[in-house]
């Protein structure tokens, strides 16, 4: 009977051999080329990213709530709100400030804040003086904002407000 060897090769010329010994070289070399490549085409920062004005950019809030004149920041006057501050103003009507402002909380009581009319919850604070209310209003108390949240109020429609308010509830 024939001895079959069990261990043979693939590789049966001597082409072969150095095909073979040539490809387990550059193979690698070529995979590790190609790696290097892969991760530093991913690396090329923006040179100007940690620019404070980038920075500001990427992190600028989603939206903002604004309340009052639309556009102005707190402290920031509009065009006509500058011109109206330069001529002499009547005196402010506290039911409207009221109606435009403080309506949304002191009706429905939101957040504590005592509803207008509600004679038990305002004592307490009629009691300290319309001149601590309108301090708390101007600089915020609780869940109120100061300014009640409308920083083109003035100290005046906050004091007229407070007066409506505190009128209602004796």
């Amino acid at each position: 009977m024939q001895a079959h060897d069990q261990h043979e090769s693939f590789i049966k010329t001597p082409q072969q051999l150095i095909v073979v010994i040539l490809l387990s070289f550059l193979v690698p070399i070529i995979a590790i080329v190609l790696l290097v490549q892969l991760v530093l085409s991913g690396t090329r920062a923006d040179p100007n990213a940690l620019a404070p004005e980038a920075i500001e950019q990427r992190i600028q809030p989603v939206a903002r709530l604004e309340f009052g004149v639309p556009g102005a920041a707190a402290g920031e006057r509009s065009a006509d709100q500058t011109a109206a501050a330069a001529k002499p103003a009547a005196a402010p009507d506290g039911k409207a400030v009221y109606d435009k402002v403080c309506v949304a909380c002191h009706q429905v009581s939101v957040a504590g804040s005592p509803r207008l009319g509600d004679k038990a919850a305002w004592a307490p604070r009629i009691q300290t003086g319309i001149d601590s209310m309108v301090q708390s209003v101007i600089k915020g108390k609780g869940a109120m904002p100061p300014r009640a949240g409308n920083p083109a109020l003035s100290d005046a429609e906050i004091r007229a407000a407070a007066d409506f308010m505190v009128s209602q509830s004796k």
